[in-house]
């Protein structure tokens, strides 16, 4: 993933570049216009019987020697550009060579891939509303219809509603446009109260008083804001009230906001299983490479269980899990935790491979027991 990150970084560097250079052209070559049509204007006026010839052709040098100048400089900063461009072919050839299984993408993938994943034809059913509840998410609501026909997949019009009225609201707040967004607030008052949210205070002043107990600090802010009227808000204390990133913001309450009384996720489910798959699958695939190489195949015996554990970061984070503090495993639906009459934890194979003549002895304390008597935790 460093790899393709620095390929990224290269082309933004090109793209940089570009841009200069354009830039760059536009002025020069303007520059370059006005003086020739400076000269020009002069030869005009005084008439070129009339000039002193040693003055004229110094003047005539001077212009062709800026004119030269002036190419040679814009062939050099192109010269460098394309030099940059190679930069970005080289970063995709080390790519390609530190991932050695892009080029056997399918082959090493199968590798740590259960081969029975998308048999079922319920999964495949499942992996198909993903893709069309992601495209509704997006507003590609087109592209979903199509999918749907093709893949036979029916999406109740129920299930659907919501994310037509989701992204026609989304457009509208993209041309600063409030009032559907309000209307939609209004309708739903209580509850975003109930949620804590700030969404319907972005109406008029006259209808502030609602919310004065939750958002206060807010309600102030605007109202010190009409102050500075006259002189214009964007002069004043409050002039973060004017940028255009603030339209971004409101766009993104939404979006939570919304998502929270629909009971969806403010993130695709698609979008995040996919992020977690780039992040895990290196990792994967090198520990299945060492696995091999070292001949300890016993170690990954199990293709729906990792054999390490693999860090997504917080924002994964989505709901708790158990590691068995025995055997050191995290528990799953086939070896649940399993809650002792004494209190302590420990995953179902552990309590079995503990079980001795029918009788449990718990490890953390001296307290025996039935393991039948042993309950399974849902977390």
């Amino acid at each position: 993933m460093e790899q393709c990150a620095c390929v990224e970084r290269e082309l933004e560097k090109v793209l940089h570049r570009f841009v200069m250079y354009g830039h760059l052209s536009e002025e020069s070559l303007d520059e370059l216009l006005r003086y020739v049509c400076e000269l020009r204007g002069q030869l005009v006026t005084f008439g070129v019987q009339d000039a002193d010839l040693s003055v004229l052709s110094q003047s005539m040098a001077q212009c062709c020697k800026n004119i030269k100048d002036t190419v040679q400089m814009l062939a050099s900063r192109h010269k460098d550009i394309h030099g940059s461009v190679s930069k970005v072919g080289k970063a995709i050839d080390r790519c390609c060579c530190v991932l050695p299984f892009v080029q056997n993408f399918d082959a090493e993938v199968s590798a740590v891939v259960a081969e029975t994943v998308w048999d079922s034809q319920d999964r495949q059913k499942f992996l198909s509303e993903s893709i069309v509840e992601h495209l509704y998410r997006q507003g590609m609501l087109s592209v979903a219809e199509d999918l749907c026909q093709e893949s036979g997949v029916v999406i109740d019009m129920s299930l659907k509603q919501p994310f037509l009225e989701l992204n026609r609201i989304l457009e509208a707040l993209r041309m600063q446009d409030l009032r559907p967004a309000l209307e939609w607030a209004v309708a739903n008052r209580q509850r975003l109260l109930d949620l804590n949210s700030t969404l319907e205070a972005l109406q008029y002043a006259r209808h502030f008083q609602p919310f004065a107990a939750q958002h206060q600090r807010d309600i102030q802010i605007l109202m010190g804001s009409l102050v500075y009227l006259r002189h214009g808000i964007e002069n004043s204390p409050y002039r973060s009230l004017l940028e255009t990133n603030q339209w971004a913001e409101i766009c993104n309450i939404f979006t939570r906001d919304a998502c929270a009384l629909l009971g969806l996720s403010v993130e695709s489910p698609l979008s995040v299983s996919f992020a977690s798959g780039c992040m895990a699958l290196p990792v994967l695939m090198n520990i299945k490479q060492v696995i091999e190489q070292r001949q300890c195949s016993g170690v990954w015996t199990h293709k729906d269980e990792l054999p390490i554990e693999i860090d997504l970061g917080k924002k994964c984070w989505y709901h708790s899990v158990f590691a068995c503090p025995i055997l050191r495993q995290q528990t799953s639906e086939s070896n649940p935790p399993m809650k002792l009459i004494c209190g302590h934890v420990i995953s179902r194979d552990a309590l079995n491979k503990l079980t001795n003549a029918g009788k449990l002895k718990c490890p953390y304390c001296p307290m025996e027991q039935n393991p039948s008597d042993a309950k399974q935790i849902f977390f």
